[in-house]
């Protein structure tokens, strides 16, 4: 069985191409499966990498680090709405909540996604609204 060969061209090769590819996905670990810890993973990889990583890796780990503050503030604001308009015990809190999950959550996700993508594919992505620009 033959394999195809790997070209120079494959985005692997790509400077920074791992680093990329483990922000995106830390960043959607830390929205759908492990909150918190996957968070404090992509903080190490940020720290670690912020200033020394190539155009790719530093343009995916600004656009995570961004993203996942934009979602924790979201999330802070949604609570402090809940608890200004009654707490938890009021009737309206499971619409918050909804609205909360089907409106902001899941375009942070999507954003996440694209970027995954884009970061598989070696190349650069600006999370819409959310992403900071890239002087790159």
């Amino acid at each position: 069985m033959n394999t195809p060969e790997r070209t120079a061209d494959a985005p692997s090769d790509v400077p920074g191409f791992g680093t990329a590819v483990a922000a995106e996905s830390l960043y959607l670990a830390n929205l759908m499966v492990a909150p918190g810890l996957a968070f404090a993973a992509l903080l190490v990889l940020w720290f670690k990498h912020r200033h020394s990583a190539p155009p790719l890796a530093r343009c995916h780990l600004r656009q995570t680090i961004a993203g996942t503050l934009w979602g924790g503030a979201l999330l802070v604001l949604v609570n402090a709405a809940i608890i200004l308009m009654g707490g938890y015990d009021a009737p309206h809190t499971w619409v918050l909540v909804i609205l909360y999950f089907t409106t902001c959550h899941s375009t942070l996700i999507l954003f996440g996604a694209i970027g995954f993508a884009k970061a598989m594919s070696a190349k650069p992505y600006v999370y819409p609204l959310i992403g900071p620009r890239n002087d790159d």
